[in-house]
């Protein structure tokens, strides 16, 4: 493909573009960015997800399509566009590693789920319980194991404190979404994974835990609201 000429590369400003697969016309990847990034990915040799799927339309005899969405927009309105089309489209349809800006805050949620979610009544944790906040993975459609997996790993905790802790709770918007009763910590990437990709956490600091949806006390504490804590995602809660 030609390079972005200057005169297009300063009308567009910052950007949103799309590719699309030219053998079934779907979108594979979201981005952002100014002058030539959206060209960018066409260079690139490597052997991840987004270079194998670019090789393989290539072995087809194809390019990719490359469409911009909306230009001629600030940075932060690119990064909220992106961040839009990303969660429209479903990060799971799509080779994008990241959800775009705020998504934790401001992504995509069922309307029932949002009104519950500020309606949310205070709870006081009485067990001991590790509290693992998911903002970033969270959806209010995911089914339960992917649920279940977004919470279980990968966590850099403080070991004692969290095998004393009997429950883990998922945490959304400082709001339970489910409570697991701990079985035991393994080091991360030990338990298989349907819907994320172990490896890069695999490093010998992050840790999972194997467990179990805890019935007996998940209706004290699903839906209710348990504060949303600081930056860090863990927190511990009498252990």
């Amino acid at each position: 493909m030609q390079p972005i000429p200057d005169e297009v590369a300063a009308l567009l400003g910052s950007y949103v573009y799309v590719y699309l697969d030219p053998r079934n016309g779907e979108p594979f990847y979201i981005g952002k960015g100014k002058g030539p990034r959206a060209l960018a990915h066409l260079d690139r040799d490597s052997n991840d997800e987004m270079g194998n799927r670019i090789a393989a339309i290539r072995a087809s005899g194809q390019e990719p399509v490359i469409e911009i969405l909306r230009y001629g927009m600030t940075d932060d309105q690119a990064a909220l566009v992106e961040a839009a089309a990303i969660d429209l489209i479903g990060k799971q349809n799509l080779l994008n590693k990241v959800s775009g800006f705020h998504k934790g805050t401001y992504g995509r949620i069922r309307l029932q789920e949002l009104i519950d979610l500020h309606r949310a009544r205070p709870v006081e944790v009485e067990h001991r319980a590790i509290l693992l906040t998911i903002n970033q993975l969270y959806r209010s459609d995911m089914p339960a194991d992917e649920l279940e997996e977004a919470t279980r790993g990968f966590w850099v905790v403080k070991r004692k404190r969290a095998q004393r802790a009997d429950y883990a709770m998922a945490v959304y918007q400082g709001v339970v979404r489910e409570v697991y009763r701990i079985l035991e910590w393994l080091p991360a990437g030990t338990l298989h994974y349907e819907y994320r990709d172990p490896g890069p956490w695999m490093n010998g600091r992050r840790w999972e835990f194997r467990g179990e949806i805890a019935g007996d006390i998940r209706d004290r504490y699903v839906g209710h609201f348990v504060g949303k804590g600081g930056q860090n995602p863990v927190r511990y809660v009498n252990c």
